[in-house]
């Protein structure tokens, strides 16, 4: 379904709280499902809440929603983006914020 006219949607995930990433997750696919430009920026100290996605993470792939993880929080915890799902992207805050463009921005 898609509905004209929806605002693009970016959300940072500033912890990594398994609920808060299941919410910003089903936000992000709930979103993605309306048409919109979709956004979601795992943070820092949220970047190992990835490997806790499940489902909804494969939702968001599917629905075509964007999910990006902080470089310097990777490499805080030693993550390797070959050793990740590839349709992970990374980036950072600067980067994320200089795309946002008109979209709303969450922050969980």
């Amino acid at each position: 379904m898609s509905v004209r006219g929806v605002i693009g949607l970016a959300i940072i995930v500033a912890t990594a709280d398994a609920e808060r990433l299941h919410m910003a997750l089903r936000l992000a696919a709930s979103h993605a499902a309306l048409g919109g430009r979709t956004r979601l920026l795992l943070d820092d100290v949220a970047v190992p809440a990835v490997q806790i996605g499940g489902a909804l993470l494969e939702s968001c792939f599917e629905l075509g929603a964007e999910i990006i993880l902080c470089q310097s929080g990777m490499a805080a915890v030693g993550l390797e983006a070959g050793a990740l799902d590839g349709r992970l992207q990374f980036g950072g805050m600067v980067s994320f914020l200089a795309q946002l463009e008109n979209d709303r921005l969450v922050v969980v």
